[in-house]
């Protein structure tokens, strides 16, 4: 009986699973941690709490029961100078497995060099690697009004640094939105910042490559 009751049991865990989404081994463990490095369109900039992105990937894992943690250190105004700075305290802090670089943007809109940034790019990732965890960095675009060269050229960064540490890439994290038909539909009077009803489709960019992450582990 007692191997009987062994079985059935073992059956109901592997059935709970599949029904959530995930395999066996996905999140058995249940020692995920998330940590987000991100600036304002990360830190829910102009939002009500509880509508950015973040805390949408939150309810997410919560809705599905999943034992993910998400840690959100974004920072509005936030450059990669600055990411690089903080991330090694909270890398001893929280202990992440998966760290998402969300950063950028703000160097650009300020004019600082691109080799900056990409050495601090570079920092961040080679820190979070270091430490154990999985690297999965957000990739950002510039408008048209910057310079075709420029925006080339910042956008490559972002697949350089992926290539070279073999990371995991969003290219594109703002798509659907920067790029919707209607260009400032989906953003606050800033133009800048995306507004609640861009946060899903944001999600929905960055989710498919960090649910491929977790189901690795």
């Amino acid at each position: 009986m007692h191997n009987a009751h062994a079985g059935i049991n073992r059956r109901h865990f592997i059935a709970t699973l599949a029904a959530l989404g995930a395999s066996a081994g996905a999140y058995a463990a249940g020692t995920d941690h998330v940590l987000v490095l991100g600036d304002s369109l990360s830190a829910e900039y102009g939002l009500a709490r509880g509508t950015g992105w973040v805390a949408l990937l939150e309810q997410k894992f919560h809705t599905a029961k999943l034992p993910v943690t998400v840690t959100n250190a974004s920072i509005s105004g936030e450059t990669t100078s600055g990411g690089r700075t903080r991330l090694p305290a909270l890398l001893k802090q929280h202990q992440p497995s998966i760290v998402i670089i969300e950063l950028g943007g703000n160097d650009a809109l300020r004019g600082l060099p691109l080799d900056g940034t990409l050495g601090n790019l570079k920092a961040m990732t080679q820190a979070a690697q270091a430490a154990g965890a999985t690297v999965l960095i957000l990739g950002m675009q510039m408008p048209p009004n910057y310079g075709k060269k420029y925006a080339q050229d910042f956008e490559q960064l972002f697949v350089q640094v992926a290539k070279e540490f073999k990371t995991a890439l969003v290219p594109a994290f703002l798509k659907g939105v920067a790029d919707a038909p209607n260009p400032t539909a989906l953003f606050q009077a800033d133009r800048i910042h995306p507004t609640a009803e861009a946060q899903p489709i944001m999600l929905g960019n960055v989710w498919p490559v960090l649910r491929k992450l977790l189901a690795v582990r």
